[in-house]
């Protein structure tokens, strides 16, 4: 995945400044590989701000259903006009007939946001969206924290369960059983590559969250592969099961650090 979105950081700008083409334009072959998405309708809802309060941490989330008892494999989140546009890939090890997370974003600039869920039998739904912004150039906007203190305690990860709302237990219980919030902070600069030093005036080096592995009661749940989009220390937040009795979390990021973090949790 890595490749892809490397490809995509540098193939993205160059098309609305050249051609009358959008991003997306550009974006989308190579996400769908010849597949045509079918309109998602209800089958994926996108849950993002109007306008950003704050262009560096923004929550978006989404909620994806399998249409006709298909199962959900993999959510794509696209940030059209964002550097790296491929924002977030979340992938079930086990296809499941519904997939919800909210995930802290970086949004450079306003922008159209795709979201393409993948279902077991090779179906692509496809839901769009717009985001306005504050105009604050989060991608290239210094780091908010002490970089010095960051990556003193990169890797460093929080694990919380909460119960959902009563939309989210609604919404589970129509898809198989109770769910419950399983969040997850990590300490990270998520450096974008666009950041200069506040002294030097240097670019600081890219540095980013490449992948993230959670385990639920010692069995693969779920994997995310991140971009610069993600927000400096980002959040994640996914519905598992609400019987969970442990999770845990295994970091990688773009220079070859892994860490790891578990926590268990009390039955209901």
């Amino acid at each position: 995945m890595r490749p892809v979105l490397l490809c995509l950081l540098l193939a993205a700008t160059p098309v609305s400044a050249q051609t009358a083409e959008t991003a997306w334009d550009a974006i989308a072959p190579m996400l769908l590989e010849g597949r045509t998405p079918l309109p998602a309708g209800e089958a994926i809802r996108i849950a993002s701000p109007y306008r950003t309060e704050n262009d560096a941490r923004t929550v978006i989330g989404v909620e994806a259903e399998g249409p006709g008892g298909r199962l959900i494999q993999r959510v794509t989140v696209v940030l059209d006009e964002n550097p790296m546009p491929v924002s977030a890939v979340l992938e079930l090890a086990r296809p499941h007939p519904r997939l919800a997370f909210d995930i802290t974003f970086r949004i450079n600039g306003p922008t159209p946001l795709h979201v393409l869920a993948e279902t077991a039998d090779g179906e692509v739904y496809l839901a769009e969206g717009f985001v306005k912004t504050s105009g604050q150039g989060a991608c290239a906007a210094p780091p908010g924290t002490d970089p010095d203190a960051t990556l003193a305690r990169l890797g460093e990860m929080r694990l919380e369960r909460t119960p959902l709302g009563a939309a989210g237990r609604l919404a589970a219980l129509a898809h198989g059983g109770p769910e419950a919030r399983l969040g997850i902070g990590i300490r990270h600069p998520s450096l974008s590559g666009l950041q200069r030093d506040q002294v030097t005036l240097l670019f600081i080096p890219m540095r980013y969250v490449e992948r993230l592995k959670i385990d639920l009661d010692g069995q693969p749940f779920a994997a995310l592969t991140g971009s610069i989009s993600l927000s400096e220390n980002p959040e994640i937040g996914l519905d598992v099961p609400a019987g969970t009795r442990r999770a845990e979390a295994t970091m990688t990021d773009t220079d070859g650090i892994v860490a790891h973090a578990g926590k268990d949790f009390p039955g209901y």
